[in-house]
């Protein structure tokens, strides 16, 4: 995964965990704006999310953030 993406995960994550608590959960939508902008991008978290974790829909933050940082 890109350096981009990797800090936009990490950020999104903080900031819905500031803002709503550890429970809260997103899907990889939630690193893009309603507009896809950067469909390389899109494509890129939706590999990483999908095919190569399989991972439900909505996921905890907290666990999200975590796997990115140890580079899973």
């Amino acid at each position: 995964m890109n350096k981009e993406l990797r800090e936009k995960i990490i950020q999104v994550c903080d900031d819905k965990i500031d803002k709503k608590g550890t429970n809260v959960g997103l899907s990889f939508y939630a690193f893009f704006k309603n507009k896809n902008d950067n469909p390389k991008l899109l494509m890129e978290a939706a590999t990483w999310w999908i095919e190569t974790h399989k991972l439900d829909h909505f996921e905890k933050a907290v666990k999200i953030k975590k796997m990115i940082l140890e580079n899973k």
